[in-house]
């Protein structure tokens, strides 16, 4: 065999052994590599890295990756430098996952391909987007679902980034909403316990990363939070992050199913639905979700009504005889500032010059 023959087997043997490795080190009931259900295209396996390996790589260099910088996560189109954005929110939730996945032995490259990607397609402004969608797009809108068009049809000018089976799962099935449960039933949950692992790492990143934006801002103290939810998780953003996260690893070690004590959980939600009430719907909070309200419909319509401004590549998804689809695509992924611009670009009159 030729020297570069040899070193293209060389090559190959990185990944079997990282699957080998795989097999050795992790839990039985983690989603090792090598038994992926495959992607939706075919295609030829990368002589370095796993499956999961390769989709965490296309999400992070993904455009729409890149454009969570520049979405809100709670403060719309903050001014501080030190609020959080959809992308560090994303990079916490990633960190959190990881953590948990490494001490119960499951698979941390596919825990992490499903953090970067859950929010790839939520709206510019935050929920307030997204609850403008939900109203005026047929069928409703959900961030979640999104983030898999994302992944499965937007990407690459329609051609999708063709992940896994068990990322797209873990994406689509992340979310919880206000009312939903901390941890659903087996039947109704992901697949994987990877893709588990991200509902509970979503909740406790955003729980506590608003609580610390939210004093920041000013809309809180410290010692507003209630005592009851305090004693047990810690008065401190590290001491509950690390509580919460201790109490996944300990109820879920070795089991076939990713738990959290009781009262910790009880001191998850209670403190999710405090912010609920004294943040996310404060007064102040509505006010400026109100105005982004108007944007994002404002936009909505104009593009539904004039659907050649659509970029072609995003148009040609879409169903051709129902702008509506491009129009939500278009909108959910922009940037809170490019959505600015555009509405001051087609509603708000330009200074004129008489020269």
């Amino acid at each position: 065999m030729s020297e570069a023959g040899e070193g293209r087997e060389g090559v190959r043997a990185v990944r079997e052994a990282i699957e080998g490795q795989e097999r050795e080190r992790l839990s039985p009931l983690a989603q090792r590599a090598a038994d992926t259900k495959g992607r939706q295209m075919p295609e030829s396996e990368c002589p370095v890295r796993t499956a999961f390996q390769r989709d965490r790589d296309r999400v992070l260099h993904s455009k729409a990756f890149r454009r969570l910088t520049h979405k809100t996560q709670v403060f719309l189109a903050p001014a501080g430098d030190h609020y959080r954005t959809r992308l560090t929110h994303t990079l916490e939730v990633a960190q959190i996952a990881r953590t948990i996945a490494r001490a119960l032995r499951l698979n941390e490259d596919l825990t992490e391909a499903i953090a970067l990607a859950h929010d790839l397609g939520h709206t510019p402004f935050g929920h307030a987007g997204e609850a403008v969608l939900d109203r005026l797009v047929p069928g409703g809108f959900r961030h979640y679902e999104q983030s898999l068009r994302v992944v499965e049809r937007l990407e690459r000018d329609g051609r999708g980034l063709n992940l896994t089976a068990e990322v797209r799962d873990g994406i689509v099935k992340h979310s919880k909403g206000r009312d939903g449960d901390l941890l659903l039933p087996e039947a109704g949950g992901p697949a994987t316990l990877e893709g588990r692992i991200l509902r509970v790492a979503d909740v406790v990143a955003y729980v506590n990363h608003d609580i610390d934006d939210a004093v920041r801002g000013g809309m809180l103290r410290e010692g507003d939070l209630p005592d009851r939810f305090t004693r047990v998780v810690g008065h401190s953003r590290t001491e509950r992050i690390g509580a919460m996260v201790r109490s996944v690893i300990a109820e879920s070690l070795d089991q076939p199913r990713i738990a959290i004590g009781p009262e910790v959980a009880a001191a998850v939600l209670g403190l999710r639905e405090f912010l609920f009430e004294r943040v996310y719907f404060n007064p102040e909070s509505r006010r400026e979700f109100d105005k982004a309200t108007h944007i994002v419909e404002a936009l909505f319509r104009h593009f539904t009504a004039h659907p050649e401004e659509i970029p072609p590549e995003i148009l040609a998804v879409g169903d051709p005889g129902d702008p509506t689809r491009a129009a939500c695509d278009f909108l959910a992924g922009m940037t809170d500032r490019y959505a600015l611009a555009t509405y001051e670009r087609l509603f708000l009159p330009k200074p004129w010059a008489v020269l």
